[in-house]
């Protein structure tokens, strides 16, 4: 039987989690297709992070919860995507004591199902576009046809925490992620792996 939190069968890595400390809040506003994908790496983000959710993507109905945020002054809602012409990136706000508290919307999907979420999504082109800049190559290869440049779900939350000036905690939820990926194969063709 697999795990309930980490989803493996003979290779649990609940006891590497690590627990984060990071005042931002996160929302993987999910495709509903990746909700029962055993290579999502969302799932790595809500075990750590203190603020961190899943909202479901819906096309014609959008996250009231999230919603109500966006337009609550508390927050500084930011999608994580590529900017173009159209919608430049914006820099990263700095975390003060009296400024809204940042919000981070990551689009948790296929790069093709992305895309397709955002156009179909005008609530969500208002937002600022915060734009990513990979440091290195993704980690990430449990799924076929990935593009060069892109990172997947959890590897997007770390390059988040190093931009955030949360190191410590960004190099812990590398290890997490590492562990997870080294992991994952093991655990499919039934072996245990000492840790």
């Amino acid at each position: 039987m697999s795990c309930p939190r980490c989803g493996f069968q003979h290779n649990c890595i609940c006891s590497l989690e690590p627990h984060l400390q990071c005042p931002a809040h996160f929302v993987l506003l999910t495709h509903p297709r990746e909700l029962n994908k055993d290579t999502n790496t969302g799932k790595l983000l809500v075990n750590s992070l203190p603020h961190c959710r899943v909202d479901v993507w819906q096309r014609t109905e959008p996250p009231a919860y999230l919603l109500a945020q966006l337009r609550d002054p508390c927050y500084q809602a930011n999608l994580v995507f590529p900017s173009d012409e159209q919608y430049p990136s914006i820099e990263l706000p700095q975390a003060q004591a009296d400024q809204p508290t940042p919000l981070f919307i990551i689009l948790d999907a296929t790069w093709q199902e992305a895309k397709k979420m955002v156009r179909k999504s005008p609530w969500l082109s208002d937002l600022p576009r915060l734009a990513l800049t990979p440091q290195q190559a993704s980690n990430y290869a449990l799924r076929r046809n990935q593009q060069d440049g892109n990172l997947c779900t959890c590897e997007v939350g770390i390059a988040l925490l190093t931009q955030l000036q949360f190191t410590t905690e960004a190099a812990q939820l590398h290890q997490y992620f590492t562990a997870f990926i080294d992991t994952f194969h093991a655990d499919k063709s039934g072996h245990k792996k000492t840790y």
